[in-house]
């Protein structure tokens, strides 16, 4: 087992607590749905920010719980559309 991991890549840790942060903000995503057209299926949303997907996955969902995305089922993917679009 390796004795130094590699930072988990969509994270770093803070200083002082060495707990992990996240380094992408609720407007990364909302603005990777803007410029998509306001609608974009998760694995669009995560080229554009450049995180892994379940960590967009999990964002979008919280995103909309907090009701600034809504989202359907297209198939075997989520559409996820910005609110007020």
């Amino acid at each position: 087992m390796d004795a130094n991991p590699a930072p988990m890549p969509d994270a770093d840790r803070d200083d002082e607590s060495g707990r992990y942060r996240t380094t992408y903000a609720d407007a990364d995503f909302l603005e990777a749905l803007d410029v998509e057209g306001g609608m974009a299926g998760t694995q669009d949303v995560t080229d554009r920010v450049g995180c892994s997907y379940e960590l967009a996955y999990k964002r979008l969902v919280a995103l909309e719980d907090a009701g600034h995305v809504s989202s359907r089922k297209v198939g075997n993917a989520r559409l996820w559309l910005l609110e007020g679009q």
